[in-house]
This record gives C-alpha cells, sequence and structure tokens, in this order.
C-alpha cells in the first residue's frame, strides 16, 4: 500500500469512528454528513469521496467488525460447528451492542423498509450476514462436520432471524432487553437440536 492508500484509508476510517460516535450519540436522524465530516475533521466534500449518502456510512460500520467474526470462527478447526455457533451468535451480538442502540436501529429500519436507502434493494446489512454465516456453513459441509444434505440456505435464515429478532426486541425495548444474555440461552437450548440432525 503506497502512501496516497494510507492517506486514503485513515480517512475513511476518521469517518467512519466520527459517524459511529454521532449515531452512538445522538442516533441517525439527528446528525448530518457536516456534523460527521466535521468531527472526523475533514472537509465536507471529503465524504462523497467514500460515501454516497450517511447510510452508506452505517453499512460500512458493520463491515470489518462483523467480517472479523467470520474470520475468527474459520480458524477454530478443532472446535464443533455448534461451540463454533455459539462462539458467532456470542460474537455477533458483542458487536451490535459495541455499536449501539441507535445504529442497531438503523441496519434493522434498513432490512424492514430497503426502499428508504436508494441502492437498498434488499437490505445490504441483511444480506451481507446471511451471506457470511452462509459461507461458515458451507465451509462445515467441506470439511465433514455437517453431512452433505444439509440444508444451508434454512438453517442460515432460522439463525439470521433469531438473531434479527434479539436485535429488534432490543431496539423495540429501548435497551432493556438483553440480546448477550438471550444469545447465551438461545445457543444452550435450541441450537444443539437445530444441527442435531446434520452432524456427522
Amino acid at each position: 500500500m503506497n502512501k496516497r492508500q494510507a492517506a486514503a484509508q485513515e480517512t475513511k476510517r476518521k469517518l467512519i469512528t466520527a459517524g459511529l460516535e454521532l449515531i452512538k450519540e445522538a442516533g441517525f436522524d439527528a446528525i448530518n454528513v457536516e456534523d460527521i465530516t466535521k468531527k472526523a475533521g475533514v472537509a465536507k466534500g471529503t465524504f462523497y469521496t467514500y460515501f454516497k449518502r450517511k447510510e452508506d456510512l452505517v453499512l460500512d460500520i458493520s463491515r470489518v467488525p462483523f467480517s472479523e467474526i467470520a474470520d475468527e470462527i474459520k480458524t477454530l478447526e478443532d472446535m464443533e460447528i455448534t461451540q463454533k455457533l455459539t462462539r458467532y451468535f456470542h460474537r455477533f451480538m458483542e458487536c451490535v451492542e459495541s455499536c449501539g442502540i441507535n445504529v442497531c436501529r438503523q441496519w434493522i429500519k434498513d432490512v424492514i423498509n430497503p426502499n428508504c436507502v436508494p441502492d437498498n434493494k434488499d437490505g445490504q446489512k441483511w444480506h451481507y450476514d446471511v451471506e457470511m454465516l452462509k459461507g461458515i456453513l458451507e465451509a462445515s459441509v467441506k470439511n465433514g462436520e455437517l453431512k452433505e444434505d444439509t440444508p444451508i440456505e434454512l438453517l442460515t435464515h432460522i439463525i439470521i432471524s433469531e438473531l434479527y429478532g434479539m436485535m429488534t426486541c432490543w431496539c423495540m425495548s429501548d435497551g432493556r432487553f438483553e440480546p448477550l444474555d438471550w444469545t447465551a440461552e438461545f445457543c444452550k437450548t435450541q441450537l444443539t437440536q437445530i444441527f442435531k440432525p446434520y452432524l456427522e
């Protein structure tokens, strides 16, 4: 990476960090691009070098930490699939909580009403999360942890629906619902049962 690329990467990181902090504090609708660039210490026009609109910044906030989860799960070769998925659930909800309820509300809004964001036909975060989890399950079939006839698509959507249900409950309860507590309960009582027929 040359100096120019490194500088561009650093500027984008500053914008994402500033946007995350502002959204956590005030909520998505209460801030504008100028607020973000001012906090990041860059010119307003710089924002549009990296993002078309502030909704795109919210999607980008989710990419790095959630892709790190998938990378982490791939390295856990000695764990059986239900343990990996328990880890995945826990880390997913840790990321959701660390990004804050206001960012989570925007993710849910973008999924529930994808037309509120241009070019977001299928709810980009939802699609991103589905593809990430599907990749984890497909790798488990490939390495022999799960049977060849495992219904990957179905299981992916069951799990993502559970995760998004917990995210939605957190938002609706204004933070009183504890996603990490419910994640532990779901994994303990349901995850093994869901995957039991498909374990090799």
